[in-house]
Parts: C-alpha cells; structure tokens; sequence
C-alpha cells in the first residue's frame, strides 16, 4: 500500500465511513423525496395499507360575550366516530440484476487491476528500503508472497462485502464498495510512487 500516517489512515477511513453512510441513507434517515400518488406510478411497485382518518365538521365553540353581535351559525351536527379510510402507499424498490452484470465485471476488473498495481508499488517501495504505513498491511509485509496474498485477500473481500449488499437489496452500496477501494488503491499507488 502506501506509505502514510496511522493518522492519516485513520482521517482516510472515517471519511470513506461517513461517505457511504451518507450515500445509503443512513445519516440522513428522513425521506425528503415528493409523495407518490397511486395515480402517478407507472412501475409495478408493491403497496403497504395506510390508515388515514377522515375529517368531521368540528363543533362550534361557546358563544362568549365579545362574539354576540356576530350572527350565530346553524348548530353543527352532533359528533360521530369518524370511520378509518386505507389507502395505499407504493414502496420504491430499487432495480434488481444479476451480481456479475456488465457494471460489476468492469468495477471488480478495476479492484484488481488497481491492486495489482498496489502490489507492484509496495514492493518495489520496500525493496528500496521503505516502510509499509498501513498496520493491516504490514502484518503481512514481510514476504513477497505475504504481500500478494494480503492484496488477493482485500481483493476479494471487496467481491464478498459487494455480493452482501447485492443479496441484501442495497444495490448503490454494492457499486460503492468497489468504487471506494479502487479510488483508495489508486491513490495509495500515486502516493507510492511520488515518495520513493
């Protein structure tokens, strides 16, 4: 990996946290899009019962001193239970696909080229004599094969946290997940290869 701070590393990955957090939704927990009217849905979506209570004409209020001189109003009707009236409301869902789609092939392509060129970095950076920064990373740095085996494994950890939010229907975070470690690689390779 690169070669920077545990305090760095530390800043990367709480941004990294707060970035997806935001883009799934989980900071910002109020739905702030416009409401949907059965008449307006043109996909099929799937409808959950809302009850919503009717409205009565209110009851008039005492007439008080300071009120006589207005005309009093017809009396109003005497109050009935109001009846409970369900309605529907569409739930979005997002589009279902296949996990190993076109977008996917291409973004695990990405996380792998961009840790093989990871790999390449960090070794040559510690074959001159550097340090690896990243504490995960420099469990295994000792070897050459270490290191390949530390990138094949964060390689397939992205595949396996994608196809968990893939089988759990948050297809955004899906793409997000490999979207995020390619742009951490390619910017650990850049950093590599500015501090030699």
């Amino acid at each position: 990996m690169c070669k920077h701070s545990f305090r760095e590393t530390l800043r990367i990955s709480i941004t990294s946290s707060a970035l997806v957090l935001a883009l799934s939704g989980f900071i910002f927990g109020q739905d702030k899009s416009a409401p949907v009217f059965p008449s307006m849905v043109t996909s099929p979506t799937q409808a959950q019962p809302v009850e919503i209570a009717s409205a009565s004409a209110l009851p008039m209020a005492p007439s008080s001193v300071f009120f006589d001189a207005v005309p009093a109003a017809t009396p109003a009707a005497p109050l009935t239970p109001a009846p409970f009236v369900t309605t529907t409301k569409p739930v979005k869902r997002s589009e279902k696909h296949a996990f190993w789609d076109r977008e996917n092939s291409l973004l695990f392509a990405g996380v792998g080229a961009a840790a093989t060129a990871d790999f390449f970095t960090t070794r040559a950076n510690l074959a001159s004599g550097g340090k690896e920064l990243n504490p995960i990373t420099r469990i295994m740095s000792g070897s050459t094969p270490g290191l390949a085996a530390n990138f094949a494994l964060e390689a397939s950890g992205v595949m396996a946290i994608s196809y968990l939010f893939h089988r759990t229907g948050h297809h955004e975070l899906e793409r997000l997940t490999s979207v995020l470690n390619i742009g951490g690689s390619v910017g650990a390779v850049a950093y590599g290869q500015t501090h030699r």
